[in-house]
């Protein structure tokens, strides 16, 4: 049954990554028709709207003053400004490469969970995170020509994106996830709207564009709902490597739809981030096993 369930963890796991992958193609796609306000209000409009039906069904509502707690709040910002930094930067990046710098996620959440949430950190982990980074300065390029404002705009998406799930953790819960979720994207589309104009004014949208942006909006829905079912069930420890599984995905569609080649640098800093990524899981894993081992020592209480 164990392995089962760790099986069927791998598979969500694996399906989130692809339409992770494929929408962040799509939107691609259509940023030198549109801007990144634009983008964000269509697709967040779209997107606010299934959310909203699935909300409704399952009566996720809850009063409007539980928006104003502050992790709310934060949580909220931090996703419509990682939605600013990502877009804004896949019109100048390759696929791969933007990929590959969001691949240090894991790494910044462990950083923050240490720094913030006060969880035990180990100078293997530590050292684990230290070497990660390096791996990110490596895709950025060393030296002028490679810290463009674009590579940089991801490394903030990275960091606006792990304050976020931190965020999400120190929310209560008797807050349902698809209230989050529908204020989030809900707000996330009003942002979008106001920035049309400072960001180069409204666009006609062909039937094309129009078709990418609402494939998008589907294929990031179902890569949320599918990362849930994927950590739900299973070893987490056993499960959340295959994330990285978006890599080969966006080198991928990269390489056969906007004939982008992966470079030595890219490669090279991929691997230390993955590597480090990969260790710092196994460390986590070592430790929960630990912590169980302990409590089944100690015995029930009496």
């Amino acid at each position: 049954m164990h392995s089962s369930a760790n099986f069927r963890g791998i598979v969500f796991m694996c399906l989130a990554m692809v339409s992770f992958a494929c929408n962040d193609a799509l939107v691609k796609s259509v940023t030198g028709a549109m801007n990144t306000g634009q983008i964000m209000f269509v697709r967040g409009l779209l997107t606010t709207m299934m959310v909203l039906v699935i909300a409704v069904h399952f009566r996720a509502f809850r009063p409007i003053r539980t928006i104003l707690r502050p992790a709310i709040i934060l949580r909220i910002v931090m996703e419509a400004l990682a939605s600013i930094t990502y877009i804004s930067a896949l019109g100048q990046l390759p696929l791969a490469n933007a990929s590959a710098i969001m691949q240090a996620l894991p790494l910044a959440v462990t950083l923050g969970a240490a720094l913030f949430l006060r969880e035990p950190v180990g100078w293997r982990r530590w050292a684990a995170i230290a070497i990660g980074f390096v791996g990110v300065l490596i895709v950025l390029r060393p030296g002028p020509d490679g810290f463009t404002t674009a590579a940089l705009t991801v490394v903030a998406c990275v960091f606006c994106t792990a304050t976020r799930d931190l965020c999400t953790r120190r929310i209560g819960s008797d807050v349902p996830s698809l209230f989050i979720t529908v204020t989030t994207a809900l707000i996330t589309t009003l942002v979008g709207a106001v920035l049309i104009v400072p960001f180069g004014g409204w666009q006609p949208m062909s039937a094309t564009s129009l078709t990418h942006i609402a494939i998008a909006s589907i294929l990031l829905m179902f890569g949320y709902q599918t990362i849930v079912l994927a950590m739900r069930d299973g070893d987490i420890s056993v499960i959340a490597p295959f994330r990285y599984t978006s890599l080969l995905w966006s080198v991928a569609i990269g390489i056969f739809f906007f004939s982008e080649t992966p470079d030595s640098w890219m490669l090279a800093g991929v691997a230390v981030i993955v590597g480090s990524g990969l260790y710092t899981f196994y460390r986590e894993s070592l430790r929960g096993r630990k912590a169980v081992a302990q409590r089944s020592l100690a015995g029930p209480l009496e």
